[in-house]
């Protein structure tokens, strides 16, 4: 999808939380401002105070900005240089991943209990099918309510929710319900709905599209809707023309998938300074397999592949693959598997950006788990194990110099991407 920002808050009464959402099974839930919240919750002296989550370096860049901060024009994907020429004063704070995994978990189960088909896209947002659970919960938008009560309730966060007869509107309208919003846009109202919309709402519209589009004319998904398919497919190409047509006619038959699987997991560092000492480098290599293990168990996930993602100080970026024995979900093992790789490739230039990713990835339960020859029955998965469960119950950096990884380095800005 396009530039979201570019919605209008809603506050037509046709599409209003009490509209007619008896052909709409569809909703679309995302949390607000879900990184900023999370931290608010735990610090709740940041009330009312722009905060910013993201690399705090000056090569870093914005996760997640509260609403007080949004006010100033700081966004996600923003670089935190950027921000804080626009909001010096907001509070700047480093993501972390392990209470947010611990949060989207806890969202998640509040949507599983209402109906087992959920669609995650990310820690948080996701697609919900509830139209077995009207016996139950009562109407789509009865539902979407109740959602957003227990999570305001059980969890101290909002969402905002659209709810919609299709994946594509139901998005659109929780987009434009937010802040901690309902929005019900009614089947036969999608098409009043979408032709206002700026061209770059829909889905595979980016910014050199959407310049495209209206360089022919077409600034609106109502513009887009009546122009020829030829005149479309002259900007963007016959697979692309076919798509915006049918989105712009309100068509979208994807069904919600809640068997939909991660297929890899993955943390990243891009440094302050480009890097040349072998030291920093296995210490920021360390740091992300340890990040990678926690998310792997907390997915409950295993993988037999580990990567290594180098990017030189000129930009170019070079891969290296491989893949073990048995799947693990172990920060060591991942972490001995990157630095013999790293060590391979031998670089011997300065360095801007590591990565770390387990791919290959299937459930835990029933998975083999061989031990290596010498290795103590109970080593380092047990040990990790232990210091996931200390970091759900009083954060990890309480952990400190115990854990696999030792004091963090904090000149590094870390900027994992986002789930």
């Amino acid at each position: 999808m396009g530039r979201s920002q570019s919605l209008p808050r809603g506050g037509d009464p046709r599409f209003g939380p009490d509209a007619d959402d008896s052909g709409c099974p569809i909703l679309h839930v995302d949390m607000d401002a879900f990184f900023a919240s999370v931290e608010v919750r735990r610090r709740p002296e940041l009330r009312g105070r722009p905060v910013v989550v993201g690399g705090i370096g000056p090569r870093g860049v914005v996760s997640s900005a509260s609403y007080e901060a949004r006010r100033y024009g700081v966004r996600s994907a923003m670089p935190t240089a950027r921000a804080r020429a626009l909001c010096p004063h907001a509070v700047y704070l480093p993501p972390d991943f392990p209470q947010y995994s611990a949060a989207s978990r806890a969202v998640m189960r509040i949507f599983r209990d209402v109906t087992p088909l959920v669609e995650p896209l990310s820690l948080d947002e996701a697609f919900l099918d509830v139209a077995g659970a009207r016996r139950l919960f009562g109407s789509p938008a009865e539902i979407a309510r109740l959602i957003r009560g227990r999570v305001a309730e059980e969890q101290r966060l909002s969402c905002s929710v659209g709810v919609a007869p299709s994946k594509f509107v139901a998005k659109l309208g929780s987009t434009r319900a937010k802040p901690d919003g309902l929005l019900v846009v009614p089947a036969d109202r999608v098409l009043d709905f979408l032709h206002p919309l700026p061209v770059d709402a829909l889905w595979g519209v980016g910014e050199r599209s959407a310049e495209a589009l209206r360089r022919l004319g077409l600034a609106t998904i109502g513009d887009l809707a009546e122009a020829s398919h030829g005149m479309l497919r002259r900007a963007v190409g016959e697979a692309s023309a076919h798509h915006l047509r049918e989105l712009a006619a309100g068509r979208d038959p994807r069904a919600v998938s809640p068997e939909q699987v991660e297929k890899s997991i993955g943390a990243e560092v891009t440094f302050d300074v480009d890097v040349v000492d072998p030291v920093e480098i296995r210490r920021s290599l360390l740091a992300l397999s340890e990040k990678v293990g926690a998310r792997l168990r907390g997915a409950g996930q295993a993988g037999r592949t580990v990567s290594l993602k180098v990017r030189l100080s000129d930009f170019r970026t070079v891969s290296r693959s491989r893949t073990v024995g048995t799947p693990t979900d172990v920060a060591r093992e991942i972490f001995d598997t990157a630095w013999a790789l790293f060590t391979a490739l031998d670089p011997g230039e300065p360095i801007r950006l590591v990565g770390v990713r387990v791919e290959g990835l299937a459930g835990v339960t029933g998975t083999p788990r061989q031990l290596t020859l010498g290795e103590p029955e109970r080593g380092w998965r047990e040990a990790e194990a232990a210091a996931d469960a200390a970091a759900a119950r009083f954060g990890r950096s309480v952990i400190g110099p115990a854990s696999l990884l030792g004091r963090r380095d904090h000149r590094r800005n870390e900027n994992p991407p986002r789930p």
